[in-house]
């Protein structure tokens, strides 16, 4: 739940006027564009911005994954966990634009979800399924009834394999979304898509690497002014938008951008595609456009005219409330009135429309009138659990006010209090109401999102209107006890003396646990200490601890100010990696981390001597202390002292200290010849710079160098069981005194020797690692800890 300094925030960053002309100006379009991508962060986010508040058209995202398999530049998140954090930053993203989500994934345990990146769009639907996905976007079609489908690139080779996929999928639907044959269990009325348009720009970046030219631009969208309340461009305010990506590190100001897009319409239904002067060419570009349609009486043409005309005239009032809702109230009297005098099928042709626009028009009113309103749930959120709900509703001239709660199946509202525009409901959760799952199936930002919400209605000018409004913070049914223990992974070193392993368990306490045979768990000074068996085999073990009889669940709450806060829910396990490892005598280790990785902790599972190094002290300690530095992932992106500190890091080199540099993208604040020792350069686009097959074949071109000799020698056995794939952002050019270490390819490809180089410099040594070992730690692969201890080995 908010605080009350977050409450303020949000009120004041959220004007009523802002929020009055917001709703009125979705009034003037009828049309429903939607944009598909495979990732939060894919989407169009400028020209969608400029459709939905140049036009007023109604903007819809379909989103195939929920970006579970990426990186993260703010925290710990990985996996199931970052899914649930990237799905709250598309929805806030969507949220600044007043767009729709359609998810088509639904994380890590469904087959349509993020495994990584993908060369290949055809390697992307044989994992997905290519009818599963095909039929979840003519689902969303149907669904969305979208008049214009654009996906946000091109499926040519270079580009990354689930934008491939996406954009492939995305056309296939078009056909099968109008063919009343197709997927009739989904029992919802086929729909026939306008318009298809793809890009008629390159999605190349440092990151990709389109092969061949983008189709010729059929249609230029250019609108001048920029948006009339905040004074920006449509492409500040998308990136306004992507900014809520923040871990993918989205979002940049842009100075005089120009509000211009080309694209090419490569698909029209019952026509030739050709040059446009507008998108809305060929559509009912408004609700008086409607008159025009096949079917509309002349009679309910002429209704629909006017309707229209009151809508213009409340958009033209602003900000008179009094004169917006006499309009709006009017405008809504004439399209019911039309509605009634449609038969079926236009009705089945147009009914949408007219509904949505009431909608709107419902929503506009309320925001004509309310000064606040907002529902709070109050206590714990689990099977059995009593709590409240308390609604308070400010709006001057709203009628017979009425307060719904909106519950899952089986819960209900008892009325416990009311005043004038406020009321507290007290609610019983029962025994069998099922947990919430971690991934929302959509979001809709005018409301009834979530399992619970409430329903507000009310007279307005002549109209009783109903509007949706969330929780200030999303409802979830949880567990009623979460249980995570502290550490969740220890590594035992084989030939080391048998010990126990001390863990806490954080929240709920086991009432017993789940062994493999030959471990056993006891009590000891509150914490519990796990101990192997006296003759431990390499591998993974893993101990669950109960409560009451069941396996316990972790509930982790994933907060950062730019989203509102998430939950994500998982299985509690304790898990023991038993390695034949050997580490370096005499080292070290400074670990200076950017948040994006976990690599410190790793180190010290494994037993290093590991300090990590926080702002200030890599300009004020000694780094004479140290054998080995270690930078993470991004670090170089994320830390303006790691950036200061580079000639320091240069010293450190050339007076006998080990610097190993774990991956950057270009774009981490890596300069080719001022941030390393020696001149290093990123290879870009990245697409021909990572091997993506976890299993590609490791050639080893150095066996006997010190870093691959020992104290472990690197062998095939060691690059089993990797995940996800095996390195990305290779090194491209550097200075002849790197050595190659490695080989390695995708199937098909020439080999790339840029994953793992290593040079000597002065007294010491700089070793750059392009491998994604950090992931591999996190899956607690063998080979990657073993690869680990070699490299933080002394200079």
């Amino acid at each position: 739940m908010p605080d009350d300094h977050s409450r303020l925030a949000r009120a004041v960053h959220q004007p009523a006027l802002v929020r009055l002309h917001r709703a009125l100006s979705r009034l003037p379009s009828v049309v429903t564009v939607m944009n598909t991508g495979a990732h939060p962060d894919d989407e169009h986010n400028g020209l969608l911005a400029a459709l939905r508040f140049a036009y007023g058209m109604r903007i819809v995202v379909a989103c195939s994954t929920r970006g579970e398999g990426g990186q993260n530049a703010l925290g710990p998140e990985r996996g199931g966990a970052l899914g649930v954090l990237r799905t709250a930053e598309m929805e806030e993203s969507a949220r600044r634009i007043d767009a729709d989500v359609a998810w088509l994934g639904h994380g890590p345990d469904d087959p349509v979800h993020d495994f990584g990146f993908s060369k290949n769009g055809d390697d992307t639907l044989r994992r997905w399924g290519e009818e599963r996905i095909v039929e979840r976007l003519v689902r969303a079609y149907r669904r969305y009834r979208p008049d214009i489908v654009l996906p946000t690139f091109l499926d040519v080779p270079g580009q990354h394999g689930h934008h491939r996929a996406m954009t492939r999928a995305a056309e296939t639907a078009l056909a099968l979304a109008a063919d009343p044959s197709a997927f009739p269990e989904q029992n919802l009325a086929p729909w026939q898509v306008s318009k298809f348009y793809l890009p008629a720009w390159s999605g190349a970046s440092y990151a990709y690497d389109d092969e061949v030219p983008p189709p010729p631009t059929t249609l230029s969208v250019r609108i001048s002014g920029g948006d009339a309340v905040t004074g920006l461009a449509y492409r500040q305010l998308g990136e306004w938008s992507r900014a809520a990506h923040a871990s993918q590190g989205m979002g940049m100001w842009r100075d005089d951008p120009v509000d211009q897009w080309s694209l090419h319409l490569k698909l029209r239904a019952g026509g030739d595609p050709g040059p446009e002067q507008d998108i809305r060419d060929h559509l009912p570009a408004g609700l008086g456009d409607l008159a025009t349609q096949p079917g509309v009486t002349d009679a309910a043409g002429a209704v629909l005219r006017e309707a229209q005309a009151y809508l213009d005239a409340a958009v033209a009032a602003f900000p008179d409330r009094e004169r917006i809702g006499a309009a709006l109230g009017a405008a809504a009297r004439l399209i019911e009135g039309a509605r009634t005098g449609m038969d079926r099928p236009v009705l089945d042709r147009l009914g949408h429309r007219l509904d949505r626009k009431l909608r709107e028009i419902d929503a506009a009113l309320f925001e004509a009138h309310v000064k606040a309103a907002r529902a709070v749930f109050q206590g714990a959120s689990h099977p059995g659990a009593e709590m409240a709900l308390d609604v308070a509703v400010d709006a001057p001239g709203l009628a017979d006010l009425a307060i719904t709660p909106r519950l899952p199946d089986g819960m209900e509202a008892a009325e416990a209090s009311r005043d004038p525009g406020r009321a507290r409901y007290a609610i019983a959760v029962p025994e069998t109401t099922p947990h919430t799952g971690n991934y929302p199936e959509a979001f809709d930002p005018m409301g009834g999102n979530g399992p619970a919400g409430i329903r507000i209605a009310g007279t307005l000018h002549g109209r009783r209107i109903g509007i949706d409004l969330d929780p200030e913070a999303p409802f979830t049914i949880g567990p009623q006890q979460s249980l995570s223990v502290d550490p969740t992974v220890a590594v035992v070193r084989m030939g080391e003396p048998a010990s126990g392993i001390r863990v806490r368990a954080v929240g709920a306490n086991p009432t017993d646990w789940q062994v493999p045979q030959g471990w056993s768990v006891r009590r000891q000074d509150g914490d519990w200490m796990i101990n192997p068996p006296h003759a431990v085999e390499p591998g993974m073990s893993r101990l669950v601890p109960m409560v009451e009889g069941r396996p316990a669940s972790s509930v982790q709450t994933i907060a950062y100010p730019h989203i509102r806060p998430a939950s994500f829910v998982a299985p509690a396990e304790f898990k023991v990696l038993t390695l034949d490892v050997t580490l370096p005598q005499g080292a070290r280790i400074g670990y200076v981390g950017g948040g994006s990785d976990n690599v410190g902790q790793h180190m010290r599972r494994l037993g290093l001597d590991v300090t990590d190094l926080a702002e200030g002290d890599l300009k004020d300690s000694s780094l004479s202390a140290f054998t080995t530095i270690v930078i993470g992932i991004f670090a170089f992106g994320l830390r303006r002292d790691l950036q200061a500190a580079a000639e320091r890091l240069h010293g450190f080199v050339e007076e006998g200290g080990h610097l190993v540099t774990l991956y950057h993208r270009p774009t981490d604040g890596w300069d080719p010849d001022r941030t390393p020792p020696r001149r290093l350069a990123i290879g870009s686009p990245s697409l021909r710079w990572r091997v993506t097959d976890p299993a590609a074949p490791v050639t080893i071109l150095k066996p006997d160098h010190p870093l691959l000799k020992g104290p472990n020698r690197i062998e095939a056995g060691d690059w089993q069981g990797w995940d996800k794939e095996r390195g990305l952002y290779f090194a491209a050019d550097y200075d002849p005194a790197y050595e190659e270490l490695l080989s390695l390819n995708d199937p098909g490809e020439d080999p790339l020797k840029g994953s793992l180089i290593s040079a000597r410099i002065g007294r010491g040594r700089h070793t750059h690692v392009a491998l994604v070992l950090h992931h591999q730690l996190d899956k607690l692969v063998p080979g990657a800890f073993r690869l680990l201890a070699n490299l933080v080995q002394p200079a």
